[in-house]
């Protein structure tokens, strides 16, 4: 099976240089014409129906400055850390903060960063895993392949909504995380919830954290966390994904309806606050923007509080990651400070922006006093022959571009300092024809391999350039 393996790749080699040969070509004159400069010119869009590209100034290794790759063997720790930094091993994964820099620490002492791919997963439906099934016949020769392809490209583990249970399974074993969802799968047993595009919706855009069937739920679900407990391969667990962080919580939780058996708790916990705060007279002319940053950290410490407490009851092994925050919340200063009474690590989707802002990470780390990690960041190439309507992630035209802003965005993630890791997003594109997926999923090149895993080698080879350089670059970066 290792000779039909080995002669199927080369297949998918060929198909894929054959098909680049073009882009290829323009990316190397694109390089040349610019070595001499400190940035690259990138070609951006948000959308399709955007009638202009805008020109995007872009940062790769090739053009830092008096930086040399490491030309000696970098010796690496089996779940990929550096062999030759080593602090107190405590047999799991935990943070750490050196000098200027935070790190994480794998379970042998070794300082490392989580660098992954999201979503390493077979597919839920059958036309999602029917490609799966025809080209690798079982799970195993697909959690093979997977993990192979992302550790011979500098990955050293998967991010949400991967199949760990799966991947596990492989040769190539990975660090990695699990996902779990204590407020959406509470809502969906009060039937609070629906489907957006790339996550759930709530009732006025309000989570019910104040319901009092919440605390026990969490508690009752966390109980599954226990099988795992003593894995060390796995880094930690996010609680949600993109929970709902409106500046103007306090306002929507006083005009829920007083009178639903569900509703009418985010409701009376609003209207307890704000007497406490302002007199049992205060009304919604009354409140001030100081009210209702108050009163959204006061929601968000209930939430992280709950939810990391059942988590260290049934795992105190592991890191918790939160809730994947993301959109105006990344603006929010006391939804960090929030998260970083609680939380190991605060995890960030991270969209909208080209290159990470350095205010706006430092701000991060400053406010929560932990480290970040940025579990969501894509672009989309218009050369995949995909339409490219779905998504939050930049439209640019090749995967050769696809490979520059991933080296131009976590060459800014490490010069921060501050950031422990980064996920992909994702592993495989979008299949058009999976028409069970949310709307956020449909169509759309974000993958390291297309929908029939064949692999996109360009991006991939770029990816591999910076991802084995990692712990060079901080050096680097920190040598400044």
């Amino acid at each position: 099976m290792r000779k039909v393996f080995f002669i199927c790749t080369l297949g998918w080699l060929f198909f894929a240089t054959a098909s680049n040969l073009c882009h290829l070509a323009q990316a190397e004159d694109k390089s040349k014409q610019s070595s001499k400069q400190k940035h690259i010119k990138v070609s951006v869009k948000r959308k399709p129906t955007d009638k202009d590209w805008k020109l995007y100034d872009t940062r790769t290794i090739e053009l830092l400055e008096g930086f040399k790759p490491d030309s000696k063997k970098i010796m690496y720790s089996k779940y990929g850390g550096q062999i030759n930094k080593r602090v107190r091993a405590k047999g799991f994964f935990y943070t750490q903060k050196l000098r200027d820099r935070w790190w994480l620490v794998d379970p042998e002492g070794n300082l490392f960063l989580h660098v992954g791919v999201c979503g390493v997963r077979k597919g839920r439906s059958r036309v999602s895993q029917k490609p799966a099934k025809e080209r690798f016949g079982t799970w195993e020769k697909w959690a093979e392949f997977s993990t192979t392809i992302l550790a011979e490209h500098g990955f050293n583990g998967t991010g949400g909504w991967s199949d760990a249970h799966l991947l596990r399974t492989a040769s190539h074993r990975l660090a990695y995380t699990l996902s779990w969802n204590f407020m959406g799968s509470f809502g969906r047993s009060k039937r609070l919830v629906w489907q957006e595009p790339g996550h759930l919706g709530y009732p006025n855009r309000c989570i019910p954290v104040f319901h009092p069937d919440f605390e026990k739920f969490c508690d009752d679900y966390a109980r599954q966390l226990a099988a795992t407990k003593d894995d060390p391969w796995l880094v930690g667990h996010f609680s949600d994904n993109e929970l709902p962080v409106v500046p103007d919580m306090l306002d929507r939780s006083l005009q829920l309806d007083a009178n639903n058996p569900d509703l009418r708790y985010g409701y009376e916990a609003a209207k307890e606050w704000l007497n406490k705060r302002k007199g049992k007279e205060a009304m919604l002319k009354d409140i001030t923007d100081a009210d209702r940053q108050a009163f959204l950290a006061y929601a968000f410490e209930r939430y992280y509080r709950i939810t990391t407490n059942v988590i260290r009851k049934y795992d105190s092994n592991h890191l918790c990651l939160g809730s994947r925050l993301h959109g105006r919340a990344l603006r929010l200063p006391h939804i960090f400070r929030a998260a970083g009474k609680y939380l190991d690590v605060i995890a960030v989707n991270y969209y909208g922006a080209w290159g990470p802002n350095p205010e706006k990470m430092a701000m991060w780390s400053r406010e929560s006093g932990k480290p970040f990690m940025i579990t969501e960041f894509y672009a989309k190439g218009q050369d995949s022959g995909l339409p490219n309507n779905s998504g939050a992630g930049w439209l640019v035209p090749t995967q050769k571009d696809r490979a520059w802003f991933y080296q131009h965005f976590t060459i800014g993630l490490l010069e921060s300092g501050s950031c422990v890791g980064w996920h992909w997003f994702k592993y495989r594109d979008n299949n058009p024809q999976d028409l069970s997926t949310d709307p956020s999923n449909r169509d759309s090149n974000k993958g390291i391999v297309n929908y029939q895993y064949e692999p996109y080698f360009m991006l991939l080879e770029d990816m591999r350039q910076l991802n084995n350089q990692v712990y060079v670059l901080i050096d680097y970066f920190d040598s400044k």
